[in-house]
């Protein structure tokens, strides 16, 4: 089992989020969830999720809330910096931003602790811990690129939301589940997503 935290901002793309969410509960591991206030609003907007919890992020595991809600998925409060994620003593295996707005790139480049996302983040990188920034905003401005380019230096890896389409999408969840197995490849978690180009392709 590995221990992820993931990170919810305010771009569009709230189903990355709920996939990864899903796939990490679905093998076994703990997830620590931070949404900030925009990332609700995406939630609701897109996925006219309400409230913050297992069944209403991954509604085909509700059954089983009672064995993975405050055990293995935590939610914390994104005005909570005091939150156990925002201590570098939590040990942990990586953390994703899915989606990254280029607001949260921005805060995350510069170091910002003012929210529970950004402290987490900071902390992580500088643990040298894997942060994956799944940036999803375009086009780009130069602040964006630079920002990206600090975070980079800093040892994050930034993995905008681009899927290939070298497999032979049929449908949209194909499309969300490259730009998911590809977070988990980073993170280094086993996933039976198809994603990857195979030998003789």
């Amino acid at each position: 089992m590995k221990r992820i935290v993931v990170g919810v901002s305010g771009a569009s793309g709230a189903v990355y989020a709920t996939r990864l969410v899903e796939q990490l509960l679905t093998h076994g591991h703990e997830v620590h969830l931070v949404v900030t206030e925009y990332g609700r609003r995406l939630l609701s907007d897109e996925l006219s999720i309400k409230e913050l919890s297992l069944a209403s992020l991954v509604p085909s595991m509700a059954a089983q809330a009672g064995e993975i809600e405050n055990k293995r998925l935590f939610i914390h409060p994104h005005k909570d910096v005091g939150a156990v994620i925002a201590s570098g003593s939590f040990l942990h295996d990586g953390m994703v931003v899915i989606p990254c707005s280029s607001t949260a790139l921005g805060y995350i480049a510069s170091g910002s602790g003012s929210n529970l996302l950004g402290r987490a983040a900071m902390v992580t990188l500088k643990e040298r811990r894997t942060l994956v920034v799944v940036h999803r905003e375009s086009p780009l401005s130069l602040i964006d690129i630079r920002n990206m380019e600090t975070v980079t230096l800093a040892g994050g890896i930034i993995a905008p939301a681009n899927p290939g389409f070298y497999l032979g999408p049929q449908s949209v969840g194909d499309l969300v589940d490259f730009v998911v197995g590809k977070c988990l490849d980073l993170l280094k978690v086993e996933h039976d997503l198809k994603t990857r180009w195979e030998a003789g392709k």
